[in-house]
């Protein structure tokens, strides 16, 4: 085993628990559809989260092919995979008994998660630097703008509780990231 499948292996386990808390929470709700009631913005960003849990997986699998393996770097991989985690885990609370439903829950919670998902992109850019400079500009002008968007669209997404806003936000995010891995990863012609 090498050292990518050997870090791999943590990785993989703490990016299957994100998964598992997002399926789980889904499962819920189609079990008990009567006890909470759901919110479409909720559920794009439980799907948007799935995708991107599932799109960390295939892009890591550059570092195995690009890097010598270092403790700072297996830190630095393991920490991005909690932060994916935690904001799978955000979606779905143990229990509502605090709130009236998922769109209360989602908007009491909106600092936390768009926090962590602004983090998120920060991080990726050095994620990706790592990959090194010709994969960094392999990506165009394209990927600094939307990462930067993103952050910034999460900045606003703390601040205001605008149900329309969250839902554009929601919306075209997961059309966009996955329209932009399908363009960038995909092998069909």
């Amino acid at each position: 085993m090498g050292a990518f499948e050997y870090v791999s292996v943590l990785t993989s386990i703490v990016i299957g628990l994100g998964i598992a808390h997002l399926l789980s929470g889904v499962v819920r709700i189609i079990q008990h559809p009567g006890r909470q009631s759901a919110y479409a913005t909720h559920l794009i960003w439980v799907v948007f989260m799935f995708f991107q849990s599932i799109f960390f997986w295939w892009w890591e699998f550059d570092l195995g092919e690009r890097q010598v393996w270092t403790f700072d770097l297996y830190l630095f991989v393991i920490f991005y995979a909690v932060l994916i985690y935690l904001m799978c885990a955000l979606l779905f609370p143990s229990d509502l008994d605090d709130y009236t439903g998922y769109e209360d829950y989602f908007i009491s919670r909106r600092a936390w998660f768009f926090g962590l998902l602004a983090s998120f992109f920060l991080i990726d850019f050095w994620d990706t630097w790592l990959k090194g400079a010709e994969h960094f500009a392999s990506l165009n002008l394209e990927y600094p703008i939307s990462s930067a968007a993103y952050i910034a669209l999460s900045l606003v997404a703390i601040r205001t509780t605008n149900r329309r806003f969250h839902m554009g936000f929601a919306a075209v995010g997961l059309v966009y990231q996955v329209t932009w891995a399908l363009r960038y990863y995909s092998t069909i012609g």
